[in-house]
């Protein structure tokens, strides 16, 4: 998946698909695809967070 959401955005989706999946009013289809999406998204966050974590420990080293 190719995320052209910043990370504020993105978090703000995972939390509308965690609603929405909490909801139980989806199909089995639209499940996993927001599961999938979910997944994906979260994988993204986690990457800027492990670069934004790199960053400020090089800057707290100089």
């Amino acid at each position: 998946m190719e995320n052209k959401l910043t990370f504020e955005e993105s978090m703000q989706r995972l939390e509308e698909i965690t609603k929405t999946l909490e909801n139980n009013e989806t199909t089995l289809d639209e499940a996993i695809g927001l599961y999938k999406e979910g997944v994906e998204l979260s994988a993204f966050c986690k990457q800027k967070l492990d670069s934004a974590k790199l960053q400020i420990s090089m800057l707290e080293d100089k």
